[in-house]
């Protein structure tokens, strides 16, 4: 008895271990499913179906109707899904790929494209496919009805061609290109799930289309795979998720999406429904935009009047400056050719003692003064200007010993008391010239030489006496028989080898190299001594010779450039040439082409150095010559630019490479502030014009770093290198 008592009990044990074996398996699947983390699925499904399928652009997750229908069905079955956007253009493709264990979405098996068999799982949901129109036309009979279809629904077209054979079906990439060929009359009606119609038709530029309210067909919505035994067992396992799924979850899912306003308006969206907004928007960008550039073009305009302004007139006393008077007195001599007029050059003699002894503030007070109480006299057929420093030049209406008088009365004699009637022991001390002009004057307008004969007779009082004025005439011209002199001697000097050829050497401050050298001359006079360029050149230049010493000087610069090189030194040399050389009957730029092909010279070793005052003068002249001799390779450069003759109008007609500034504005009386703007504008001006520069007359580090900064790094003066014999010059 107690021995089968103990066999019933093992084969009870037997039979529950082998029970409890059987169902672990169960256990398992129902434990998976319960916590989601069940046998992972890759999912493949196409995301341009918004809101079956589609990415979400916060999170970049593929969501929908399917993905949430599937995943559903899937966590019933006990499968932890991803999903992954399909690369194929169809199903077709998408079968052949093993990277995908199920693919979305299928009406019903298909053949793979190499031909493998496909199974589809039981139907997810129904999708009603629905025809969209243009709201203004009329649908014609589906037998001569023209439709257009997605590429990617290739499936759901071969569903419509079995149902409708005499449909003509044409198939585009994307859903403009349908609505496109809608608009054009190439396809009556497009075809789609309702479900992707009630995103697509949000676009504000659709507002046109209709959806004609009933459906042509339903199509399933189905999972698939390759027909293969796994295949099939995941088949298995989704239908029966599927058949878990009730009518109120699927229900549910496809309210929330329908109802969701998924899409998001791009550029032309807003320009659609904006566009009379946007359009008026763009008037106003174009019209700040015309606005900022008519203020640019008013701001640089304004500036480049304040810049003439400056060099028109005396930072100091605000009256004419030399270049302002020279185009004054033009335009007085030419407005009223019939005036008789009469120039003065005044200087004040013992002004370096005044600036000594009270001050230089004293000195521009009483410039100032003298400025202003002169202006106060003229009329507007009249002109004042300041030279430099104590010179002042007035061009005056004639009006007899009467007027003349009362000049000296009012103007000068309250000059000379000026500080005694301050209290202090200083009597102003004033020398003048005055020349009467001539018919000849009006008619061949030349201010500088008719400064230049006023001069000489303020030069004879400054001699002579302590003050006063006198009147120019050619008996008083005490220099008349030393000019005739120098006149003489130059054809024996040049060939006796009295006038020598001087070098001064420039210099790229930033690096200390010499990088070239101005040609210069002196006159070993045999009466006068050693004789400055400023002692003969006017002279000459007067007279008519100074082509033959200027010739001369050029000879000698090749010669000395041809020795160079032989030695292997290549040098660069610019040279002066004269506005007196320039004539109609002289080719200056094929003289210089000769020079070089004689002396065997590159061109660009000579540089041709031309002030600006002959520019100003014989302008149509020089600028044809200009172009020839750069034309020929030679470098050209505007010499003494700023010193009283710089015109923008000029910089922008004379073909140039190479700008000689002036230093004047730092140098001369003034105020130093605007002297340093002037020279900062003049700088950048020309390096944005594309020009090279350099700069003239540095005499202090102060004024090489000043330039420096400015960003002309290229000097010539006293600081660095004084004019040398070529001995002195060749050993440094």
């Amino acid at each position: 008895m107690k021995g089968n008592i103990t066999s019933s009990i093992k084969r009870f044990l037997v039979v529950f271990l082998c029970v409890f074996l059987a169902l672990i398996p169960t256990f398992s699947s129902y434990a998976a499913s319960e916590d989601g983390q069940g046998e992972a699925l890759t999912v493949g499904v196409p995301t341009d179906r918004c809101p079956i399928f589609y990415q979400d652009a916060d999170t970049g997750e593929i969501v929908g109707i399917g993905v949430d229908l599937m995943r559903s069905a899937a966590k019933n079955a006990g499968y932890s899904v991803t999903f992954k956007s399909l690369e194929e253009e169809t199903l077709k493709d998408a079968l052949d790929n093993p990277s995908y264990d199920v693919l979305l979405p299928f009406g019903s098996a298909i053949s793979s494209a190499s031909g493998q068999s496909s199974i589809v799982t039981d139907n997810l949901l129904q999708t009603p496919f629905t025809l969209v129109t243009e709201g203004h036309h009329d649908m014609p009979p589906f037998n001569v009805l023209k439709v257009a279809m997605l590429r990617s629904l290739s499936g759901a077209a071969d569903t419509v061609h079995q149902l409708y054979p005499e449909i003509e079906i044409t198939m585009y990439d994307t859903m403009q290109e349908c609505v496109q060929a809608l608009r054009s009359n190439k396809v009556n009606a497009l075809l789609h799930n309702s479900y992707v119609w009630s995103y697509v038709l949000q676009k504000p530029s659709y507002s046109d289309l209709e959806v004609q309210p009933s459906s042509m067909f339903s199509m399933d919505f189905r999972a698939g795979t390759a027909d293969t035994p796994r295949g099939r067992e995941i088949i298995r396992r989704l239908n029966d998720g599927i058949a878990a799924l009730t009518d109120t979850e699927r229900q549910a899912v496809i309210l929330d999406y329908t109802s969701r306003r998924l899409y998001r308006m791009d550029f032309g969206d807003y320009v659609y429904k904006y566009g009379l907004f946007v359009l008026l928007i763009f008037l106003l960008f174009v019209a700040l935009i015309i606005m900022a550039v008519q203020r640019v073009h008013s701001v640089r305009r304004k500036n480049e009047e304040k810049l003439q302004q400056m060099i028109d007139h005396d930072p100091l006393t605000g009256v004419l400056s030399m270049q302002g008077f020279r185009k004054r007195v033009v335009e007085l001599l030419s407005t009223y050719p019939d005036v008789p007029y009469l120039l003065a050059y005044v200087n004040i003699k013992n002004f370096k003692y005044i600036n000594d002894s009270l001050g230089w503030d004293a000195g521009d007070e009483l410039l100032c003064f003298w400025a202003d109480k002169t202006r106060k006299t003229l009329s507007d057929k009249e002109a004042l200007c300041r030279i430099s420093a104590d010179r002042f030049a007035v061009l005056r209406s004639v009006g007899g010993d009467e007027k003349l008088k009362w000049d000296d009365r009012e103007v000068i004699d309250a000059v000379r008391t000026y500080f005694l009637d301050q209290g202090k022991k200083t009597r102003v001390q004033i020398c003048g010239g005055l020349y009467v002009l001539t018919p000849e004057d009006h008619r061949e307008i030349d201010v500088d030489h008719m400064l230049d004969l006023a001069r000489v007779a303020e030069k004879r009082v400054r001699e002579m006496r302590s003050d006063g004025y006198e009147f120019y005439n050619p008996e008083q011209w005490e220099k008349g028989r030393q000019i005739a002199d120098v006149i003489n001697h130059l054809p024996e000097a040049l060939k006796a080898g009295d006038i020598q050829v001087w070098y001064q050497p420039q210099v790229d401050y930033d690096t200390g190299r010499i990088t070239g050298a101005e040609a210069l001359c002196r006159w070993d006079h045999t009466k006068l001594g050693w004789l400055q360029p400023a002692d003969f050149i006017s002279t000459l230049e007067e007279s008519g010779l100074i082509f033959d010493l200027d010739s001369y000087v050029w000879d000698k610069v090749c010669q000395d450039l041809q020795h160079w090189n032989k030695q292997g030194i290549r040098r660069f040399i610019s040279v002066n040439v004269s506005r007196c050389d320039f004539r109609e009957d002289r080719d200056i730029p094929e003289h210089f082409h000769n020079l070089t092909k004689r002396y065997g010279l590159d061109p660009e070793q000579l540089r041709i150095e031309i002030t600006e005052t002959a520019y100003a003068e014989k302008s149509e002249l020089l600028i044809h010559a200009t172009e020839k001799l750069r034309g020929y390779g030679f470098q050209v450069e505007m010499d003494d630019f700023g010193s009283g003759y710089s015109s923008l109008h000029m910089l922008k007609e004379v073909p140039v490479d190479r700008i000689k500034l002036d230093l004047r504005f730092l140098t001369d009386a003034g105020d130093p502030e605007r002297g340093r703007i002037i020279i900062g504008y003049m700088i950048r001006m020309i390096r944005s014009l594309g020009m090279q520069m350099i700069t003239e007359g540095v005499e202090t580090r102060e004024q090489a770093d000043f330039l420096r900064d400015q960003g002309c790094s290229e000097m010539q003066g006293y600081y660095f290198y004084k004019p040398m014999s070529i001995e002195d010059f060749e050993k440094i």
